[in-house]
């Protein structure tokens, strides 16, 4: 292999290597048409101490709709769960909500309005008023309010416009309080693997942290590849005319 072939290679090589950029941004890159991911964690939100959950009585018939009106504090009736876990709920008094989910609370306070003989046909309905997901993202933030109880990591990604080519997949955190301690875990969207991971199905108040490359950085690896390949084409086209010229002299 003479010279000029031998740079030749060398500047073909590192434009090659430049392009693995969709491998380093791309979503889910291991899966392909037909892929099918068994998905271990169903989730359902469980209520935790300050969540502000919006509960509401009514009789399932007309002659008990009286009945429902001293649970209901207005026409939206919120609380709020103190630290201990507990709601005071109307007539009821203090109730442990903590560690129950949605539709757990709805069957306790089911039973209890039954039991107690306070309805014969109750339906109780509660929702979460503050099931937000909090992003911090290359020194920007944003809130995500979630309508339901279900949000997945890639659902708040898609509900920020997606990530940008700047951020690093690899380094994406969820950030949860868990029994008193803030836990961290990241996930790479690039990888089919985030499916089941704990951290996959979000809760109320998780964070979502992601370091981003800043655009002087990209803009710095650019220009060092561009001052790169200049280099190597000034050398090429050097080492082109200093064969020629010896192929003329030789001649």
């Amino acid at each position: 292999m003479n010279i000029r072939t031998w740079v030749i290679s060398t500047i073909l090589t590192l434009l090659l290597v430049g392009c693995v950029t969709p491998r380093r941004v791309d979503y889910l890159q291991d899966m392909t048409m037909g892929s099918q991911i068994e998905i271990e964690n169903r989730f359902e939100a469980v209520i935790a101490p300050y969540d502000e959950l919006n509960i509401t009585v009514i009789s399932s018939t007309i002659e008990d709709e009286e009945l429902a009106q001293p649970f209901n504090q207005g026409e939206i009736s919120q609380y709020l769960v103190d630290i201990d876990g507990y709601i005071e709920f109307p007539t009821l008094g203090r109730i442990h909500v903590a560690g129950l989910t949605r539709l757990g609370l709805q069957d306790t306070l089911s039973t209890i309005l039954k039991r107690g003989g306070f309805m014969r046909n109750p339906f109780v309905n509660v929702r979460f008023n503050n099931f937000k997901i909090f992003c911090l993202i290359g020194g920007q933030g944003q809130v995500l309010n979630i309508t339901n109880e279900r949000c997945t990591f890639l659902e708040a990604l898609a509900m920020m416009g997606g990530l940008d080519m700047y951020t690093r997949r690899d380094h994406i955190a969820v950030m949860r309080e868990i029994n008193g301690r803030m836990v961290m875990r990241y996930l790479d969207p690039r990888s089919s693997r985030i499916f089941n991971d704990p951290f996959f199905m979000l809760q109320q108040n998780d964070f979502i942290i992601a370091p981003t490359y800043s655009s002087g950085t990209a803009l710095s690896n650019f220009t060092a590849w561009t001052g790169l390949l200049t280099t190597i084409f000034s050398a090429s086209t050097l080492v082109t005319n200093v064969l020629l010229l010896r192929s003329l002299n030789n001649n």
